[in-house]
């Protein structure tokens, strides 16, 4: 990362440099996850494995990636990183996958969980993806599989949760203190592609996922009934194109990013990058460009700011406070 700008005062004002991640070998990383103060990359000039870098502290950490997920069944290793709750010695990384089980198209979830306290991996979970193709689909499955989404994870509780592509249908959940994976199943006609849908902490606090349809954004929250069955309902439409004056016949858009401790989310469109917050409908428009990659954001070290790979600090409680981080 390049030049840094703020306009930020103390205590927000983020220390020039701090956020300055020195490399010879960029092309070599990918940024998967951004959390309590803490960056997961993968650092594929090492062969597979994770760089966790504490940027409170400066240092880095580096783990091989389970042995496992390194053979040609395993599809698109993303992950996630985090802090045990009280904990400011200690980190955790959750690393997870797809894997393809036989040649009649079936899969499976795996996931395997680091602790920094014992320095070491545990045992592997797995977990079946449930599928209704069609034919058509069964040729897009056998010749790509079903993978996990680039967009970073979102934490809510004690679970962590990730987007299945295409036509699985599905958002994957990693519980924390059960060590266990599972596999929740969304509408089935909801427009389940990369920059189009992504899972969020709804109003209320539970799970929920945003889907954009051109440019009509849906907010849906999974409920839980009494009975324990749950199912999905829509909370919430914005009509995009309305909202931030943006005229669908010049550009699509994209879902770029959502904080999940500030419930905002990062547009991208053809005039620039915007960031709305869910609640409130407040929208800044954060830059001019138009490069269509996630943002990560880092809320935690002072819970105000954010930070995006990019990469964009705004303030979420004051959306004229803006940090530019250039990569």
């Amino acid at each position: 990362m390049g030049e840094e700008r703020s306009n930020y005062v103390a205590p927000n004002r983020v220390p020039p440099g701090r956020l300055s991640f020195q490399s010879g070998h960029y092309n070599g990383f990918k940024l998967l996850n951004c959390r309590h103060g803490l960056v997961l990359i993968a650092d594929k000039t090492r062969h597979h494995r994770f760089l966790v870098w504490d940027t409170i502290t400066g240092d880095q950490y580096h783990l091989a990636i389970p042995a496992l997920f390194d053979t040609e069944e395993v599809v698109l290793i993303n992950g996630a990183v985090l802090r045990a709750a009280g904990d400011t010695h200690h980190f955790q990384v959750v690393c997870v996958a797809t894997r393809r089980l036989d040649l009649h198209r079936r899969q499976a979830a795996l996931a395997c969980f680091y602790s920094s306290e014992t320095g070491a991996w545990g045992n592997l979970i797995s977990t079946p993806i449930p599928s209704d193709l069609d034919s058509q689909s069964n040729l897009h499955i056998y010749l790509f599989g079903i993978t996990i989404m680039e967009a970073p994870a979102m934490l809510l509780g004690d679970s962590l949760y990730w987007t299945l592509t295409d036509d699985s249908s599905s958002i994957l959940e990693f519980d924390l203190q059960r060590q266990s994976l599972a596999v929740i199943r969304m509408p089935e006609d909801v427009y389940k592609y990369e920059g189009h849908i992504t899972v969020i902490r709804a109003d209320s606090g539970g799970l929920g996922f945003l889907m954009l349809t051109d440019f009509t954004l849906q907010l849906w929250k999974r409920k839980i009934h009494f009975d324990g069955v749950a199912s999905w309902g829509l909370e919430k439409t914005i009509e995009l194109d309305k909202l931030l004056s943006l005229n669908p016949e010049k550009g699509s858009i994209m879902i770029l990013g959502f904080a999940e401790e500030n419930r905002m989310v990062f547009l991208g469109t053809f005039i620039g990058l915007f960031a709305l917050q869910l609640h409130s409908l407040q929208f800044k428009k954060l830059s001019e460009t138009k490069r269509k990659s996630h943002y990560h954001p880092f809320e935690s070290v002072y819970t105000a700011a954010l930070l995006f790979c990019g990469g964009i600090l705004c303030n979420a409680s004051e959306l004229d406070k803006v940090f530019v981080s250039g990569i």
